[in-house]
């Protein structure tokens, strides 16, 4: 039952981040995948198969993971702006394992995860590269899509093999190890260039904000409230701060002139 879960569900999600990029555009697409839907079932496992109080204590570490995820994304969309997909993919994981390192030296406290993933925030949210003209269109054919879904499923596999075979603190930074940024990221440079992924990962950092909220509720609720109620608590007050996110995103979807053409073309 647990590996179906693995094997079906981010493929699964990554079958509708295409279909919403392909309606709403790039920029839609990375504030869905912002949404916890991967690192909450590995957490949610975590807690099924070690306990409430290990699982409270990688949900704060999932905060604090942000950071990481925010460096894989910084140093993927620059990079992708010079280089093909093989060197920028090397440059993100560089970043998030640089990041990831010192996160684990972090003091054990959700303050310290909150200002480590507002700082990781708000500098990807200013040093991010800028998009101001037009992103030509490609289209992604099911072959593609079909690949997209095959490396997220062999990468959730993966991380949630070592996940379980660490620590709390490890164990939350790989639930939040940047599964969907690497297929997204990798499938739109080759299928759209790199101005593509930069909108994408701006959207993604509007994203964050429900992916916090989610842990935090997680982390205060599960040594007390147990496994189901407190991810109950936790998924309504992330699709809350998701919906106020939005308003967001709807106020940087003028400048970007991609949407419309998009949704003609990029999926078969």
């Amino acid at each position: 039952m647990l590996l179906t879960l693995k094997l079906v569900l981010v493929p699964a999600f990554l079958a509708a981040l295409t279909a919403a990029a392909r309606v709403w555009g790039p920029s839609v697409a990375g504030w869905l995948a912002g949404l916890p839907v991967v690192a909450g079932s590995i957490v949610l496992l975590l807690a099924l198969e070690r306990g409430p109080s290990f699982a409270a204590q990688a949900s704060a570490a999932s905060i604090a993971a942000i950071a990481a995820s925010e460096a894989f994304n910084f140093a993927y969309a620059w990079s992708c702006r010079r280089v093909g997909w093989p060197l920028a993919l090397v440059a993100g994981l560089a970043g998030w394992l640089a990041l990831a390192l010192l996160l684990v030296h972090l003091p054990d406290s959700p303050g310290w995860a909150v200002a480590a993933a507002c700082v990781a925030v708000a500098v990807s949210q200013s040093g991010l590269p800028r998009v101001t003209g037009h992103v030509p269109a490609a289209r992604v054919g099911l072959a593609d899509l079909a690949v997209r879904m095959l490396a997220g499923a062999l990468l959730t596999v993966a991380v949630t093999t070592l996940s379980a075979s660490m620590g709390a603190t490890w164990s939350g930074l790989l639930s939040v190890f940047p599964l969907l940024g690497i297929v997204l990221a990798v499938s739109a440079q080759r299928a759209h260039g790199a101005d593509f992924v930069a909108l994408l990962m701006r959207g993604m950092v509007i994203g964050r904000a429900s992916f916090a909220a989610f842990f935090a509720v997680t982390a205060a609720m599960l040594p007390r409230y147990g496994v189901w109620l407190s991810f109950a608590c936790a998924a309504l007050v992330s699709i809350a701060v998701q919906g106020t996110t939005r308003r967001m995103l709807g106020a940087r979807r003028p400048t970007q002139a991609v949407t419309r053409e998009l949704a003609a073309q990029q999926v078969e």
